[in-house]
């Protein structure tokens, strides 16, 4: 099975951005559809985007449609999620998910592989 690492995550003042970063190892990662998660104190997790293995499809929440984007490399088994005019709401630990199909979704239930998870401070 696939093991899923973040990495990119630090405290960054508003409007600011970061690149997350999600390594795999074990498996290749072109086998799996990719997806970035956030969870804030006392929240549920929450979808924040979504990529299908070949990277042809890409879905977004509304709140980060047109401030983030999700790519993968898959020669490099890696999933990136790029995260520009950052806001202090997008504050959360940010996790990527694994899903051994080809298609994308929005809900983390449907994703089996975890990684630990990247914290995001976003400051006023």
């Amino acid at each position: 099975q696939v093991q899923l690492a973040e990495s990119g995550g630090g405290l960054v003042q508003a409007g600011g951005s970061l690149r997350l970063s999600c390594a795999a190892s074990g498996r290749t990662l072109s086998s799996y559809a990719m997806g970035w998660f956030r969870s804030a104190p006392g929240k549920e997790r929450e979808f924040v985007a979504a990529i299908s293995r070949s990277g042809g499809t890409t879905y977004y929440a509304g709140s980060v449609k047109g401030r983030f984007t999700i790519s993968r490399d898959n020669t490099k088994n890696t999933v990136y999620l790029q995260m520009n005019s950052l806001r202090p709401y997008d504050t959360a630990v940010y996790y990527c998910g694994g899903r051994l199909y080809s298609s994308v979704s929005y809900y983390s239930h449907e994703y089996a592989y975890w990684g630990q998870g990247t914290q995001v401070t976003v400051s006023s």
